[in-house]
């Protein structure tokens, strides 16, 4: 008699535990349900809104209202207040139904910088002076992938010691206008009536900071060259060519 009292009693706690259980569960499934549904007003992009355009024209134009969003799906940022975005500028393309954030709006100079050059995030811009020997500064223009590869040079002799790829693969941000080099006589080569093997061309590209500290010291000990790129090219980072294997046969 006493073994099924105590069955009884174990029972009943056992039952007691799983009706605390679900209610425990059921309120939490509420909760959830209530953050899914409850919604706040924020203010989101009716239109298009263009990078450089400001917060007051868009807003006068309609591009802007204030539209309900659930409380999980809201973005870091988002209100329905104007005043973080008075006297701003979008730093780039806002489309239909996205909500506004602080983050994608800045000043002039932001949207310059933004616009004129797009540093892929996680990368930093430098600019580098290469040589123009193999005419490929003619087809550099922003996008270009292209492969750095260094000379070394040795200085007592001027004669190189070795030429190797520095960086396979990197992306050009600016490419900027030639310019010639001093000849012996300190006065500038004319390009136009001739030797474009002593024209050197400024190019900004996007590398990772062990890139560019590779490039620093790269240039104060040798030359670069930009070799132009597509999406087929095949570049790896090998010894390199030196007197003793230029002859040798290779891929």
């Amino acid at each position: 008699m006493d073994r099924r009292r105590l069955l009884l009693v174990v029972a009943a706690v056992i039952a007691a535990l799983g009706v605390a259980l679900v209610f425990v569960y059921a309120r939490g499934a509420d909760a959830r349900a209530a953050e899914q549904f409850d919604t706040r007003e924020v203010l989101v992009a009716t239109q298009t809104i263009e990078p450089g355009e400001s917060f007051e024209d868009a807003l006068a134009s309609g591009k802007v209202d204030k539209a309900a969003v659930a409380e999980g799906q809201l973005l870091d940022g988002a209100g329905d207040q104007t005043d973080p975005f008075d006297g701003k500028l979008a730093l780039t393309t806002i489309y239909p139904n996205e909500q506004l954030v602080p983050l994608k709006f800045g000043g002039a100079f932001d949207v310059e910088a933004a616009a004129t050059l797009p540093i892929p995030e996680g990368k930093i811009a430098i600019s580098i002076l290469v040589n123009d020997d193999g005419r490929v500064g003619k087809f550099l223009s922003p996008g270009a992938e292209v492969a750095v590869i260094f000379t070394d040079i040795d200085r007592s002799t001027g004669e190189p010691v070795l030429t190797q790829t520095l960086l396979p693969r990197v992306t050009v941000l600016a490419a900027g206008s030639t310019t010639a080099l001093q000849g012996d006589d300190g006065s500038s080569e004319d390009a136009a009536a001739g030797d474009e093997r002593q024209i050197q061309q400024l190019l900004t590209i996007a590398v990772s900071q062990r890139q560019a500290q590779q490039v620093r010291f790269a240039e104060k000990d040798g030359e670069l060259t930009a070799a132009l790129l597509n999406h087929a090219s095949e570049v790896d980072v090998d010894k390199g060519v030196t007197k003793d294997n230029l002859l040798k046969q290779g891929d």
